[in-house]
């Protein structure tokens, strides 16, 4: 090892070496859960097989262990400190966001609506103002006026900064999304035992209407859909005590496991159509089923006692029944409950179960599990959703009808016929005949841990009480398809179904037939075996069993079940024997006893060619007693007997019977038997012939038929091969190895039985009914891996500790197959192998491990150009090594498994490299275990294995390489496949990592990047796999150690923290030292050969973000995630947990800031996004950018340019940047990657960072200012409300549904689709409530909706969430800060510290303008004091806006409700003003700036305090009383003057806090205020911007940007003063086009104000600059509002500007936007809206100042008046309660006189614009008729009697026109009503209004094009239509028909004629155009419109000819003589020339 900088040697030994213990194997527990573990009977000599089977179930699992695997990483962390626990040890953080804004709201909530200010000025301090001097200042800082030199004051706000720091930040940081997280290798479930979804039924009561006998209940489960009994058969017995002893002499002893009432049903498939169904028996008796039912149909419970006689004498029969044919049976009924349906209406929300384990999911280093998800959970997530099997609501089921059992139909098939009519209840009724019953059963989810539970074989299930109760039984399910779960316990259960007797034929009375069944061990009575298990209430086992009984009838179906424990060893001597029986129910005279009359028997042997007989068999029945040895043979082919057998029906089959065995140990699959039997064969104890089904195999023919059951190994069906996975893994691992002696001869097996390995691998992989985890690894086979294979036994007797192992004796290779007689590996395979070939004879010296290390990496990686580089060498280094010999004949696992991989060929070759991670997998636990058995952990690690070994590996890992590259190229599948191979080698090496020499896996890794590298130039391809592979090595949990962190080839860091200049310069070896230290910061090649693995990484993260390809955001995103996923492992392991650890660490990653710092210009801008969030106004372009990259202009002013000179330096700007496009990351990304870098900077050795930033260029600098600059964005506290997102997941699925729902509602119009198209207008808008908010609609904001998307976490979470975030952001911050300092202390004495103090002082404000913690804000204003006092001039005079920005950041916070945050602002703000002070120029702009920061602070802000703000004036001002060295001077007395006119401000700002809620209000308030700082034009700017942010809140974008044009004219105004330049616009005249009102922003004369004065106009906004970003904002506020005309008329004066400064990339973007602006005013058109105007009048002394006032409203398109009306309403009733305010209905004219004093009246009517003739002629566009609107009108019907309407010879009309004081739109959305004019028409006017607005409809609609029909006919129904021609048809008759007495109607009387004239003739030319437009299925419609005209024109046809004469006289002079009778003459005469020829 070389340098150890400073270490204690102690941490050098623990870091720079393994530890000696790291590797173990270890036997864990399997897990039991019974009580004890179910195996064979005892003292049974068992099987091979079954003792193999039984060895496999009941083995502990072999496990190999690294003790400090998953040491590193966060999820050790969490472990070892727990999340709940964690958070307790941090500290609480006080932000200003989270803090109660209620709690702290001291403001007087009263609300006074008398707020008139004086329009010409300000108001002033009234006496009712708060006096400053009386008010109790904040505690004040202690020393802050005693002098401390600047380094002290360093020194010390450093030691504080030092105190109470977290010292994980990763611990803080959320773990990041675990898509890339490819180094977490799930842990498989651990097998057990399949249980699906577990579903308790109890049993509780069986009633009748009658109770006389006793009653017998059996439950199982159906599914219909698949046709198939899903489980097995629960008896339960709940008869009554006394029915019970009707029985006992029948019942020999009553075992405590048939008393179960209980029962838990498993289903794995859950399906809609799944049934329980209860079937009840009662006790033979004589008679039908319908005869012996009758009596519970006919008797009611109610007429007991009438009945009473009648029930005792059937109670009497049944109990004489009882006692005679008490074992009998008969069917009685059934009953069939739908579970499923019952499950869905109770389901219950809950919390769904967490799969994530099935999908691999996992932090780093948990110990995750990933099981074999079974299909239920795959296949059947839909009915998840509907069935919550595990969530259920427990629920009690009566079902009251039971259906009587029809003896005829008693089969599964005539069950499901029944199970489908169950969906129609009524319909099976009507099939079946119902007996009243009662029954109760409770259903619920089964309990993980249940009490007294006994599994199907009745063993007791853990836990088991002593003290026995009624057990509960687990039912065992026959799954309805296949279950793909491997056996983990014995199991061997056979089930017997009798199904049909046919002895129809047979005319012997043999009628009540049952079945004895009995399981035998020989033909001998006595041999029947007690392995069928009883019912309930009697023994657990039986002997014999009888079927139910059919009364007469001699063809019976059976439903019975009966379930035999089956032996463990078989003979050919078991076998089921059936004896079939009449039963006598009446008993006779001369029978006896015996009730049971012998018919016949029939048997089955269990056992066929030595295989478990199952399956359907139709029996042929012997009548005869059965002859010896009857159960050799199968009742079908009995040989010929003497006496011969007399059979039913000549030997026919009449007994149809099906056998279903459940068996752990007997395979049913012909492949496996063959197998399993002829491996046995191979230990011997066999004689020869073996029979396996109908072959005999003889001893010389075994290998050859082995290897033929090992080649058809994979036909098996995959369900019984997955079921028997584990022993034919185990047998075919045992093959390999295992040296085979057959009749003399040695056998090879190893290869035949690799392949079949290797194809069932492939078959599990390629079934789509089995898992995968993440990484492509089929589950079952990484259980196996995981915790079974161990190795084959010969193994592990050779490696017995302790046995002969020194022997050296010459190696001889594997004999099983050699490698020169293999069958050739391909072309690929022999090229690696001839690269990769070694000589393993020749010995050398070993070298250390440690040397071996860094002999390989100063090799290093060849990364130039292509990376074109051939497979490294490796003889060389084989030579190297040694070997260790091992015995002759001896195979070691390991090394036959790796040649098999080697010398696999073809598609077994294929297949081992596609599906590699198993078979590494395998390679790495079996050298493990070879390690761990032969005690090889003390020996070097490179004499472990053997050098072909070795040679082997190489191989493989550079053909599986090959194969990667190969895979690349090909199609997107094979690319997937590819992945998951590389994902296989990198966990392979590093799994070798840990047990072969490092230097040879290191070469390994080496030969992998360079043969990647070669293959392939996609970068976006191979980028991500490399990537992928170096994460997963980089996880070990020695990669600190791997990579020799704890070697540093730099200098030691200089010692002085602020070296000087001169000391800098003093020798050429501080120069060299200096260059040294800068090459820390870079990826130097001696770095890449110094520390290997990091290298590799680093490089590829560089070449990552360098690249500009297609698809290179993924890959940028796999680095980045690799690199933090690393350095968070590192920060929060608890081995490196020392800070001198964590500094060596650190400095490992130093080049990781120069990568960070090149990625500069890729990171996501999150100021960029802080902007938009904060209320600008954003088109739809930029939100639908997902990515925003740093913007150029945010780089250069963070470099220290200021604003003012920003766009004059856009052009030179514009040719220095680099010309590269990069790849923006994304915000995630970015974030990932600055949280790396701080983490960097807060670990490394801070001398040392001092040092290079002294070094660094200004460039490079101002580089790492931008980075802080972004990070102070991207770790801002969001607040509590953030925390308060539930996960993603559920969100937006929840959303989802959401929007799907209310797409579903919209489809259909109506208002109910209207109403919801308004609630997804924006929240936000409460200015519009009526629009937005509707009361019932906007459900969004209803309490149900909040805590339905925060179901999945708790309070108690939400706010742990915060406390943790609010320590990051404090965290992130402080880093920040600390790294802010070093910079300022290394520029102390530099030459270019103005320049990048620009940049420092641009970071410090950005941070206070964030959401920060009171410790860090602090921290931050010590550190902002201490830069005034040191660099106060500077900060002054050259950075003029930072000045302006400070004040108001720091007056921001003396707003602050948290103290300490206040005193530290305030002591900040006093020091500013006092070291402002030595130049009067500074002082007074800093009075200015401080003045307009808080009228900017009380505009903008809605969360200022201002109860605390002027609390902090007070403080300030006690500061200046107290600081005696400035009472001298003048100092004190203006500090006091600006303190009472910043307390002035507020003052205003109170009167504005009233309206709040009363938009209009607090406009007007605010539009006051402002034109009271006429003669102040910084102030009236601010205000006019304020006015504009509110309006932007509010969405009234064209308000706000009418308030932007103002301040762009008043900055017009103070520049024309200025400057003279013609490019520039003349003061505000120059923005009439905009807005008629713009000249209110006229200049006062200089006299009264210069705009040279100090101070004044020194914002940034008084620049040309300032200019333009005005006018840009107001033309995108326009464009957001649809006023695309005026954003036309804004660029106008942008323009000229622009084209001074040659800014042709903005001219670019500006014509481009002039461009977008053009195309929507002709896209759009008459489609925009652009308001709705409403006169509001206010009425009542209550409203003060606003009696009698009246305003026109303007508010969003298409408001309703209800809505306006309801918004103002509820205002005003809030403020004078809701009894006092009452709205006008009616717009008559209001008298005062006649209104409640104590009301406060409004009156709301809608208005329209108004235009004279005159004014209709410039007024042409849609545009042009609603821009600059000043005059209004309404109209009010009236009749002379006072009524609103009337006759309409009576129906007058008022149209009222108001004028306004200003044009809408204009700066306030409510303007003054100053001009009201009224005139009113006659009836016979109104007529013919309303007639010419009808014929200009008819006009409209029919010149329309195109032609719109549907228009056209509604408005062609409303003229001609049957139901309304009586409209215009009345109007003519009232007033044309007959010719008016007054001469003076005789105009109007022509006017109306000849309106109709006109409308007739249209409705005409409307009729004939839809004639056109008409379908054939509307020629009816048509004919009917035209019948209804002609109508109408002949009934207006005399009106219409009558004309007036005395109108059409000719005219024969002018008369002259007076100038009315003039004009009068010349209207006639138009008139009249204006008439058609034919009137």
């Amino acid at each position: 090892m070389t340098q150890l900088n400073n270490l204690d040697p102690d941490f050098v030994q623990e870091l720079g070496d393994f530890p000696e213990d790291d590797l173990e194997t270890e036997f864990i527990h399997r897990e039991c859960r019974t009580v004890r573990p179910s195996v064979p009977e005892e003292g049974v000599e068992l099987d091979p097989h079954v003792r193999d089977c039984v060895q496999t179930y009941t083995q502990e699992w072999l496990i190999v262990n690294r003790k400090f695997q998953g040491e590193s990483g966060s999820g050790n962390f969490y472990k070892i400190t727990s999340q709940k626990d964690f958070h307790k040890t941090l500290q609480k953080q006080l932000f200003e966001s989270d803090v109660d804004a209620s709690s702290l709201n001291h403001q007087s909530s009263s609300r006074r609506l008398a707020v008139q200010c004086d329009e010409s000025g300000r108001t002033t301090l009234a006496s009712s103002d708060f006096d400053l001097r009386g008010i109790q200042p904040d505690s004040r800082l202690e020393n802050l006026l005693q002098p401390i030199s600047p380094e002290d004051t360093d020194r010390q706000n450093e030691e504080t900064r030092k105190e109470n720091r977290q010292a994980e930040l990763f611990a803080l940081y959320p773990i990041t999304d675990e898509e890339d997280a490819v180094e977490i290798r799930p842990i498989p479930d651990c097998p057990k035992e399949h249980l699906g979804y577990r579903i308790l039924i109890k049993l509780q009561s069986l009633k009748f209407e009658i109770e006389i006998e006793p009653l017998f209940a059996s439950i199982a489960l159906y599914d219909l859909k698949e046709r198939k009994k899903i489980s097995e058969n629960f008896y339960c017995d709940l008869n009554t005590d006394q029915l019970k002893g009707f029985l006992r002499s029948h019942v020999p002893s009553i075992a405590m496991s048939s008393q179960a009432k209980s029962a838990i049903f498993s289903i794995t498939y859950p399906s809609p159509d799944i049934y329980i169904v209860v079937k009840i028996e009662k006790v033979l008796q004589q008679g039908e089923i319908s005869d012996c039912a009758e009596p519970y149909m006919v008797m009611k419970e109610s007429d007991a006692t009438k009945n009473k006689d009648k029930i005792e004498k059937l109670k009497g029969q049944a109990e004489s029944f009882c006692q005679r044919l008490g074992k009998y049976r008969m069917p009685f009924a059934w009953c069939p409950i739908n579970i499923m349906s019952i499950i869905a209406s109770t389901t219950i929300e809950r919390d769904s179960p967490d799969f994530e384990s099935a999908n691999g999911k996992g932090a780093p280093g948990d110990r995750r599990t990933l099981g074999p998800s079974r299909r239920t959970i795959e296949r059947f997530n839909t009915l998840e959703d509907c069935y919550n099997l595990s969530g259920f609501k427990s629920t009690v089921l009566t079902p009251s009808i039971l259906f009587k059992q029809e003896g005829d139909r008693l089969s599964d098939e005539d069950l499901f016929k029944f199970l489908a009519d169950s969906k129609r209840i009524a319909s099976l009724q009507r099939k079946l005949k119902t007996i009243p019953g009662f029954l109760k059963l409770e259903i619920s989810p089964a309990p993980e841990s249940i009490s007294n539970c006994l599994t199907p074989e009745l063993l007791p299930v853990v836990p088991f009480p002593e003290n026995r109760s009624r057990p509960i039984k687990e039912v065992l399910e026959f799954p309805s398809r296949e279950v793909y779960v491997p056996h983990t316990t014995y199991r061997n259960l056979l089930y017997v179904y009798p199904q049909r007797l046919n002895f129809a034929n047979r005319l012997a009375s043999a009628r009540n037939i049952t079945i004895k069944i009995q399981f035998m061990s020989g033909e001998d009575p006595s041999c029947a075996m007690p392995v069928i298990f009883g019912k309930s209430n009697g023994p657990e086992y039986v002997q014999e069993v009888y079927t139910a009984i059919t009364y007469h009838n001699k063809s019976p179906d059976f439903y019975e079940e009966v379930k035999i424990k089956l032996p463990a060893k078989l003979t050919e001597k078991h076998h089921l024997l059936f004896t079939f029986c009449h039963i006598s129910c009446q008993q006779k005279q001369n029978q006896g006893s015996s009730v049971e009359s012998l018919i016949g028997y029939s048997w089955l042997p269990i056992l066929a060619n030595e295989r478990l007989q199952i399956g359907h068999y139709c029996l042929p029945v012997a009548l005869d007693k059965l002859p010896t040895n009857y159960s050799m043979h199968s009742p079908e082919k009995v040989p010929s007997q003497s006496p011969p057998i007399k059979w039913v029906e000549g030997h026919k089959g009449v007994f149809n019977i099906e056998v279903q065995g459940v068996s752990s140990v007997h395979t049913q699959d012909n492949h496996l038997e063959k197998f399993f039997t002829l491996c046995h064969a191979l230990e011997g104890r066999v004689t020869f012939p073996i029979r396996i089904q109908d072959q005999k195999i003889m001893e010389n023919n075994l290998e050859h038929e082995l290897k033929l059951s090992i080649i058809w190994l994979n036909s098996s069906r995959l369900e019984p091969l997955v079921l028997f996975l584990h022993q034919v893994l185990d047998k075919l691992f045992q093959l390999t190895v295992q040296p085979m002696v057959i009749a003399g001869q040695t056998a090879s097996l190893a290869q035949y039985a690799f392949e079949s390995v290797v194809s069932i691998v492939n078959s599990l992989h390629n079934s789509t009914d089995l898992s995968k985890d993440q990484h492509g690894r089929n589950c079952l086979l990484a259980a196996y891996v995981y915790y079974v294979f161990r190795l084959p036994d010969s193994l592990q007797d050779m490696m017995t500790p302790g046995s002969a192992m020194t022997a050296i004796l010459p190696e001889t290779r594997y004999y099983t197959v050699g490698r020169s007689t293999a069958a050739s590996v391909g072309s690929r395979l022999m090229q690696s192998r001839i690269l990769s070939s070694s000589n393993p004879d020749i010995t050398v010296p070993q070298a250390t491990a440690d040397e071996e290390v860094k002999n390989i990496m100063s090799k290093g990686l060849d990364r130039c150009g292509n990376r074109m580089s051939s497979y490294v060498q490796v003889n060389t280094y084989f030579q190297s090594a040694g070997a260790i010999p091992r015995p002759v004949n001896k195979k070691l696992f390991h090394e036959e498994l790796a040649l098999q991989m080697v010398v696999s060929t073809n598609v077994v070759r294929e297949n081992v490299f596609k599906y590699a991670w198993f078979f590494f997998e395998l390679l790495v636990k079996s050298m493990a275990q070879y390690i761990c058995n032969s005690e090889k952990h003390d020996g070097p690690r490179r004499s472990r294995f053997s050098d072909r070994f070795k040679d082997d590996i190489t191989t493989i890992v550079n053909v599986v390489t090959a194969e990667i590259g190969t895979s690349l190229s090909k199609q997107q599948k094979e690319t997937e496949q590819a992945e998951k191979i590389n994902i296989s080698l990198a966990f392979f090496l590093y799994d070798l990592l840990s047990l072969m020499d490092r230097g040879f896996v290191f070469i390994l890794i080496k030969n992998y990047c360079n043969q990647l590298g070669a293959k392939l130039n996609s970068v976006p391809t191979v980028i991500p796999m490399r990537l992928e592979f170096l994460r997963i090595l980089c996880s070990h949990e020695h990669y600190l150690n791997l990579n020799l962190f704890f070697v540093n080839s730099a200098l030691s860091a200089p010692a002085s923290p602020c070296p000087s200049i001169s000391s800098q310069n003093s020798s050429s070896c501080s120069s060299f030292q200096d260059q040294k230290i800068a090459n820390m910061f870079d990826l130097t090649t001696e770095y890449r050969q110094q520390h290997f693995l990091t290298g590799l990484l680093f490089s590829e993260l560089a070449t990552a973000l360098d690249q500009e390809t297609e698809g290179i955001v993924r890959v940028q995103r796999k680095a980045i995630n690799a690199v933090q996923s690393l350095l968070c492992s590192h920060d929060l392991d608890q081995r490196y947990i020392k800070p001198e650890l964590k500094t060596k660490i650190a400095a490992l990653y130093l080049p990781l800031v120069g990568i960070i710092l090149e990625a500069l210009p890729q990171l996501c801008d999150f100021t960029v996004s802080d902007a938009r969030n904060k209320g600008r106004p954003s088109s739809q372009d930029e939100e639908s950018e997902a990515i925003n990259p740093i913007n150029q202009s945010v780089a250069m002013a963070i470099a220290g340019n200021p604003l003012s000179s920003l766009l004059k330096n856009t052009v030179s700007a514009a040719t220095t940047l680099p010309s590269k496009q990069y790849n923006a990351l994304t915000a995630e990304t970015s974030r990932n990657l600055l949280i790396c870098f701080l983490w960097i900077m807060k670990n490394a050795d801070h001398s040392l960072i001092q040092k290079w930033t002294v070094d660094l260029s200004t460039t490079q600098l101002n580089k790492i200012l931008e980075l802080l600059y972004i990070g102070v964005s991207c770790f801002e506290y969001k607040g509590k409300s953030s925390s308060d997102k539930v996960s993603t997941q559920v969100l937006q699925k929840s959303r989802d549904a959401k929007a799907r729902l209310e797409e579903a509602l919209l489809g259909g119009a109506g208002a109910r689709g209207e109403m919801m198209k308004r609630c997804r207008i924006p929240a936000g808008n409460e200015r519009f409530q009526g629009v937005n908010e509707n009361l019932r609609w906007r459900k969004d904001q209803m309490q149900w909706r909040q805590n339905n998307e925060r179901l999945d976490k708790t309070k108690a979470e939400l706010d742990q969430e915060a406390l943790i975030s609010g320590n990051l952001a404090t965290e992130a911050n402080l880093i920040i800060l600390d790294m802010l300092e070093t910079i300022t202390q290394g520029i102390a004495a530099s030459d270019c510290k103005d320049n990048v103090l620009g940049g420092v002082f641009r970071v410090l404000l950005h941070s206070l303008s964030c959401n920060q913690s009171s410790i860090y804000l602090k921290h931050c204003f010590s550190t902002l004091r201490a830069l005034i006092i040191k660099f106060g001039d500077l900060l002054f005079e050259e950075e003029a806006e930072q000045c302006a920005d400070l004040c108001q950041r720091v007056l921001h916070h003396c707003s602050s409700s948290i103290d300490s945050t206040r005193t530290q602002a305030c002591a900040t703000l006093y020091i500013i003003m006092r070291y402002s002070f030595s130049n009067p120029s500074n002082f007074s702009r800093v009075k200015m700036q401080v003045t307009m920061s808080l009228a900017s602070l009380v505009g903008k802000s809605s969360d200022f305090n201002e109860v605390y703000l002027r609390k902090s004036l007070r403080t300030i001002l006690a500061y200046g009383e107290e600081d005696e060295e400035m009472q001298p001077t003048l100092f004190p007395v203006q500090v006091y003057e600006m303190l009472c006119n910043l307390n002035s401000i507020l003052s205003d700002t109170v009167k504005m806090r009233e309206f709040q809620e009363d938009p209009e209000m607090l406009m007007d308030l605010m539009y006051r205020i402002a034109k009271g700082y006429q003669t102040s034009p910084d102030l009236r700017l601010t205000w006019l911007q304020n006015m504009a942010e509110k309006h932007s809140t509010r969405k009234c974008y064209t308000e706000a940007a009418m308030c932007l044009v103002h301040a762009a004219a008043l900055v017009a105004e103070y520049l024309s003063m200025l400057e003279d330049h013609s490019y520039l616009p003349v003061g505000s005249v120059s923005f009439q086009n905009i807005s008629s009102n713009i000249l209110e922003e006229s200049a006062v004369s200089d006299d009264v104000l210069s705009p040279d004065e100090d101070g004044i106009c020194s914002g940034k906004y008084f620049t040309e600059s300032g200019l333009v970003g005005l006018l840009e904002q107001a033309a995108e506020c326009f464009s957001v509002a649809g006023l695309y005309e005026t954003v036309n008329e804004v660029y106008k004066v942008v323009i000229p500007i622009l084209e001074a400064h040659r800014d042709f990339r903005k001219l670019t973007s500006t014509h481009d936007k002039l461009k977008k602006s053009f195309d929507s005013i002709i896209s759009k058109g008459h489609k925009r809206m652009f308001g709705t105007y409403f006169r509001v009048g206010f009425y009542g002394s209550k409203f003060w100042d606003l009696d009698e006032q009246e305003f026109i409203y303007k508010e969003p398109t298409i408001t309703k008046l209800p809505e306006i009306s309801h918004r103002l309403e509820g205002f005003y009733g809030q403020c004078f309660g809701e009894e006092s305010v009452e709205v006008i209905k009616d717009s008559t004219p209001v008298d005062n006189t006649k209104l409640d004093p104590s009301k406060a009246y409004i009156q709301i009517t809608f208005v329209e614009p108004y235009f004279d003739e005159y004014e209709m002629k410039d007024r042409i566009t849609y545009f042009e008729k609603n821009f600059n609107l000043r005059r209004f009108m309404y109209t009010t019907p009236f009749t002379l009697d006072g009524r609103p309407r009337g006759d309409l010879k009576d129906q007058y009309k008022r149209k009222t026109i108001l004028t306004t004081m200003h044009a809408f739109p204009y700066i306030k959305t409510r303007i003054n009503v100053i001009q009201k004019e009224e005139f009113i028409l006659t009836p016979i006017e109104v007529a013919i209004e309303d007639m010419q607005k009808k014929t200009l409809e008819l006009a409209v609609a029919t010149s329309q094009e195109p032609p719109d029909a549907k228009l056209l006919q509604m408005v062609l129904q409303g003229s001609v239509g049957a139901t309304v021609n009586q409209g215009p048809l009345e109007v003519a008759q009232v007033f044309l028909a007959e010719i008016p007495v007054d001469p003076k109607l005789f105009r109007h009387h022509n006017k109306l004629r000849l309106c109709f004239k006109e409308f007739i003739m249209r409705c005409g030319e409307a009729v004939e155009k839809n004639k056109r437009l008409i379908t054939v299925d509307q020629k009816e419609y048509q004919q009917e419109l035209k019948k209804n005209y002609n109508k109408l024109k002949e009934n207006l046809r005399p009106m219409i000819e009558r004309k007036i004469p005395e109108l059409y006289k000719p005219i024969i002079k002018v008369c002259s003589e007076r100038s009315d009778s003039c004009r009068s003459s010349l209207r006639r005469y138009e008139t009249q020339s204006s008439v058609p020829q034919n009137s």
